[in-house]
């Protein structure tokens, strides 16, 4: 049987981590695609010739020419430029848009059947536009952001409780950005509430109760801390792994629930715009929002997180995108 085509719109650090996971986890043939001249090429070589040494038989090539991405079964878009210490997602607003466009343009053109995949910031704004741009239906159009937000909130919990965080359970809804909200109710460690161990831990809920939302807060500025300590480039290696998680579930059709930004038609009483939900991933891309019910205080902060998206959209439309 033919592997899957995965084209790579972007070779950057994000790119080039998902051209070696892909290769390693043999997902599919990758080509990755950038502007810069010779820079896909050297950074597929590169891993190409780790082949023998990692045991995989997927081609890896790149590429400065959109051609090379037609007939791909799955595109994963990084393009764009990363944040830099004192930015905010954003910020990278109208330069990215005008990358976007173009990505969106060329992806329309060549590889019209594919599933995409959209990292690049601001991620809500960047899937809506290419969704747009490009017509594709919205299966088909998703964004990552969700799955990265709640593993950097897991992460903490399990550093916090000293457990593995593979026993860790943690969401986190709404657009990506300072609005997201991690749902504390549902953060459980196979299935004992986190709250409650925390209680435990503390013997004190005003304790526990200042621990998680210092969490809470540690995870919605977790990107921004990574950016600070680099100084020059922001996370590369957890938002790509994510994104691995998704192509998996649709490649392999596994039908896995994961938080994704996914375009809304009422569900969580949001309708129109793309915000970060658990959905079903399968060989049909988004196949099903998964729904469930929010308490008031949830509600009204998944609210407010969308209104955020809403203005980004809006300011992006009324740049002329």
């Amino acid at each position: 049987m033919a592997r899957k085509k995965i084209s790579l719109i972007g070779g950057g650090q994000i790119g080039g981590v998902l051209a070696q996971l892909i290769a390693q986890k043999q997902l599919g043939d990758v080509v990755m695609y950038d502007v810069v001249e010779d820079l896909p090429q050297g950074k597929t070589l590169d891993i190409a010739e780790a082949a023998r040494v990692d045991g995989f038989d997927s081609s890896v090539k790149g590429t400065n020419d959109y051609k090379d991405i037609k007939g791909s079964d799955l595109v994963i878009v990084t393009a764009g430029l990363p944040r830099k210490p004192g930015m905010s997602r954003d910020d990278l607003l109208v330069t990215n848009a005008k990358i976007m466009k173009v990505v969106a343009e060329n992806v329309k053109q060549f590889a019209p059947n594919a599933i995409v995949i959209i990292i690049s910031n601001p991620l809500d704004a960047m899937v809506t536009l290419f969704k747009k741009v490009s017509g594709f239906p919205e299966n088909r159009v998703m964004g990552q952001a969700g799955i990265l937000d709640s593993s950097r909130f897991a992460t903490f919990i399990a550093w916090e409780l000293g457990v593995s965080v593979k026993d860790v359970n943690a969401l986190v809804l709404g657009g990506h950005g300072d609005t997201m909200v991690p749902i504390i109710r549902y953060a459980n460690v196979n299935g004992i509430p986190v709250m409650e161990l925390l209680e435990r831990k503390y013997n004190d809920k005003t304790k526990a109760s200042e621990v998680m939302k210092a969490m809470v807060e540690r995870t919605k500025a977790a990107g921004g801390e990574v950016v600070k300590l680099l100084k020059t480039g922001s996370a590369f290696y957890s938002p790509a792994a994510s994104a691995i998680a998704m192509a998996k579930s649709i490649l392999f059709d596994e039908k896995r629930v994961l938080p994704i930004s996914a375009l809304l038609n009422g569900e969580f009483g949001i309708t129109g715009y793309y915000v970060g939900v658990p959905a079903v991933l399968g060989a049909n891309g988004v196949e099903k929002v998964v729904e469930f019910k929010l308490d008031a205080e949830e509600q009204a902060l998944l609210d407010s997180s969308a209104k955020a998206v809403k203005d980004l959209v809006s300011d992006m439309e009324r740049l002329g995108f």
